[in-house]
């Protein structure tokens, strides 16, 4: 089994298809209530849905794993993408910066190198 992809609800198709494609994910399908991106390394989808109305709070956390990710987001805020957090090393071995979408969801940048798949403490 493989996870395919993610979709999220938005409430301006065209604001937020503008912001993932900064964030440097790649349209592959467009009409006027949906879009859907590859991200520019591996073969998992992202995806965007138009609702009604605000979007709702979420406790949903969304990574993106970046092996340059301290000059990607250098390049970001070049380009007027406020962050939460700065690039920031975790005890949990990761690098991590912090950003919300328009909408407000909460996305993860990240840098873990060996430790994503591999960290000390994983199970035999």
């Amino acid at each position: 089994m493989r996870l395919n992809q993610v979709t999220i609800d938005v409430t301006d198709l065209r604001r937020s298809v503008e912001f993932y494609q900064a964030l440097g994910l790649r349209q592959i399908v467009a009409d006027s209530s949906y879009s859907r991106f590859t991200c520019p390394d591996g073969d998992s989808t992202f995806s965007l849905e138009v609702v009604d109305g605000p979007v709702p709070a979420s406790s949903s956390l969304i990574y993106f794993e970046c092996d340059d990710l301290d000059l990607r987001v250098d390049q970001l805020k070049a380009r007027g993408i406020r962050f939460d957090q700065e690039p920031t090393d975790q005890p949990w071995l990761w690098r991590e910066a912090r950003l919300r979408d328009p909408d407000g969801h909460a996305l993860c940048l990240f840098f873990a190198g060996e430790n994503r798949l591999n960290p000390p403490w994983r199970l035999p």
